[in-house]
């Protein structure tokens, strides 16, 4: 298995320090339906958080088997958050087409 736990952890910490600037602007903005998007982006969060806490601890793992296990999980939740994501925006731009006027 290739090591892409490097790859999961920059990544997933940059998309949570975006993920909280997307928090703060949408209660800045106060779109009609913030309180799914928020419960949305805090799920995302939560789970990008844990992503990168998986991809740090498969890279300090000495155990081969143990870091394989880590970089799985942080590999499911780095898709979940992606997936969270595209919900995040469907979510928005709904919000933005039919209730901003």
């Amino acid at each position: 298995m290739e090591n892409k736990s490097t790859h999961i952890l920059s990544t997933s910490s940059n998309l949570l320090g975006f993920s909280f600037i997307v928090f703060t602007s949408v209660k800045a903005i106060g779109l009609p339906q913030a309180n799914l998007i928020d419960a949305i982006l805090a799920l995302l969060i939560i789970v990008l958080a844990f992503s990168c806490l998986t991809s740090f601890l498969s890279i300090r793992s000495t155990i081969p088997a143990r870091s394989e296990r880590y970089e799985l999980y942080a590999d499911y939740l780095f898709l979940l958050s992606l997936l969270l994501i595209i919900g995040v925006v469907i979510f928005t731009s709904f919000d933005y087409l039919f209730f901003v006027t």
